[in-house]
């Protein structure tokens, strides 16, 4: 499949630049996949499209200040990105651990890495990036007086590297919290003033963001609409909210360069799915609405890995526009949190194991995730690719905002 086809036209005053005022304040195209049809509302609509019953899965993961500046010994300035922990990176070939009990259902993952193999970023050694790379190969070191000192262990292919770091007080992590600034997107810019950084540091996180998760080097987006007033009426709606956490990394902003999709390498995530939203994924009595791409990932992903517990639509190619669906009976098994990596690459024509309907921003042209939203407007079929064209070029005709700080979809 030519990945010309996931490309389209954007003003480039339609890119969003900074938050609206309130973060329900943005704008909500509608979309039924039932119908065929578009309603043009606002987020704080969005209680009036919810039933008693279904339930929100979103993502909790935090956003880490992960933006530092500090200089090398010659003076020159550094810009360093913190990424991931260097500990999260274990063998897949390892042993699984036989008290898991996610290891016996699913022979693809054959590591199963604890909470504390994956989760716990108070490691001293990151994967960043660091500008200007070049002037930085191994064994060189930059510096932050008063505050910490990298130095370069290992540079990879891909322009990453390992860094271990020395702090003054406390570990990197609670050094990025002091002094680090957000790290936003490349297509937002003029955000290098104190009060925009104040600004960054509220709005590019989610109000339900669990900072006891603060792993995430980009925001899951399509979360920043909610407010806790929001939430609130949700909740007395009867909708339940059940949280995973996806390590959202910046593989998420990387365009598609290969000629056909399917030569694409996707980028890879750990998530963590608890066991309350594991259950909920199963027991849940009305529609199981993801809030992002990145939920979509996880409970794709998990649901491929066990592949004989999840409920099927009674309706195949537009998903499960009715709520019909075959409900599978409570799973008392399931007694661990599930921990692992998420290399899976949604693209039409796809069938969705675990959601039913979609919030989700507007994404960038070439993209994997404008890839998943058109698999999931006409699940098992390729229809959704030119219908999804169809609609950003309504959505760019009624200037919605695009991308990270922009507007949303709710796609039923």
């Amino acid at each position: 499949m030519n990945a010309d086809l996931f490309d389209y036209p954007l003003p480039e005053r339609l890119i969003a630049q900074h938050p609206t005022q309130r973060r329900d304040e943005s704008r909500l195209l509608v979309v039924d996949r039932k119908n065929r049809t578009l309603a043009h509302r606002h987020f704080r609509d969005l209680p009036e499209y919810l039933r008693a019953g279904d339930t929100l899965f979103r993502n909790n993961a935090a956003v880490i200040p992960a933006r530092l500046h500090a200089v090398r010994p010659t003076g020159g300035q550094v810009e360093c990105l913190l990424l991931r922990p260097a500990d999260q990176s274990r063998s897949a070939g390892a042993p699984a651990r036989e008290n898991h009990p996610s290891a016996a259902r699913s022979p693809q993952l054959q590591h199963v890495p604890t909470a504390s193999d994956l989760l716990s970023p108070a490691s001293v050694t990151w994967w960043c990036l660091l500008r200007p790379g070049k002037k930085l190969p191994v064994g060189a070191t930059f510096t932050r007086e008063g505050c910490f000192t990298g130095t370069v262990l290992e540079k990879t292919e891909d322009g990453l590297a390992r860094v271990s770091f020395t702090t003054t007080d406390g570990d990197i992590l609670a050094v990025a919290n002091r002094i680090g600034e957000m790290p936003l997107p490349p297509y937002i810019t003029g955000h290098d003033s104190a009060e925009a950084h104040h600004v960054d540091r509220e709005r590019y996180q989610t109000v339900y963001a669990d900072r006891g998760h603060q792993v995430a080097a980009a925001a899951p987006t399509a979360g920043l609409h909610f407010t806790p007033e929001l939430l609130a009426t949700v909740a007395a709606q009867d909708v339940a909210c059940a949280d995973l956490t996806l390590h959202v990394g910046l593989g998420t902003f990387r365009p598609i360069t290969a000629e056909r999709i399917e030569d694409h390498a996707i980028h890879r995530e750990v998530y963590e799915i608890p066991v309350a939203t594991q259950r909920a994924l199963f027991e849940t009595k009305g529609r199981r609405i993801a809030v992002g791409t990145t939920s979509v990932r996880s409970i794709e992903d998990y649901l491929s890995r066990n592949p004989e517990c999840h409920r099927e639509a009674s309706i195949g190619s537009r998903g499960d526009p009715d709520g019909s669906l075959r409900r599978f009976a409570p799973r008392d098994d399931i007694q661990s949190a599930w921990i692992a990596e998420a290399g899976i690459f949604i693209y039409p024509p796809r069938t969705f194991r675990g959601v039913d309907a979609l919030i989700t921003n507007f994404h960038q042209p070439r993209s994997t995730l404008l890839c998943l939203v058109s698999a999931f407007l006409t699940p098992a079929s390729t229809e959704g690719i030119a219908w999804l064209k169809d609609i950003y070029a309504e959505a760019v005709a009624c200037d919605y905002r695009f991308f990270s700080y922009g507007d949303a979809m709710l796609i039923l």
